[in-house]
């Protein structure tokens, strides 16, 4: 059994496959998934897991350069999303890029990532494009 504190067999064979650049979804209960693009469906129920826990766990084994949410994301979520995005900077001694489009986009933009991660989260805009960085 895996000692690192991801244990979903999903997400740990999502992560050791991402290369460069790459894109990965995490999202709230209600996200649109277009056709095609994987889905890991971790929820259970409304706020099971929270959307803040799976990044949490994320940040321990995935390399991130970039972070992507939408403008039309609440004040206290952006808040929370920049939270957990400077957690990670500081825990890998890396600068991660930041930036917000709007939320037409990011579902446009979402027909590209490897994989859409659905939380049971129920905020509207909870949701985030990470961007796969590299190690060295």
């Amino acid at each position: 059994m895996k000692r690192t504190v991801l244990l979903n067999r999903h997400l740990s064979e999502l992560v050791a496959s991402l290369g460069h650049m790459d894109e990965i979804i995490v999202a709230d209960a209600g996200l649109p998934v277009p056709q095609g693009v994987r889905v890991i469906d971790l929820a259970v129920s409304a706020g099971v897991p929270e959307f803040k826990d799976l990044l949490n766990a994320l940040r321990f084994e995935l390399v991130i350069e970039g972070a992507i949410w939408a403008k039309e994301a609440s004040p206290e979520v952006s808040a929370m999303m920049e939270g957990e995005i400077d957690a990670w900077s500081l825990e890998t001694d890396r600068k991660i890029d930041v930036s917000c489009i709007s939320h037409a986009e990011f579902k446009q933009r979402s027909a590209k990532a490897r994989a859409v991660i659905r939380t049971g989260e129920v905020t509207p805009y909870a949701n985030i494009i990470l961007v796969s960085g590299v190690p060295f």
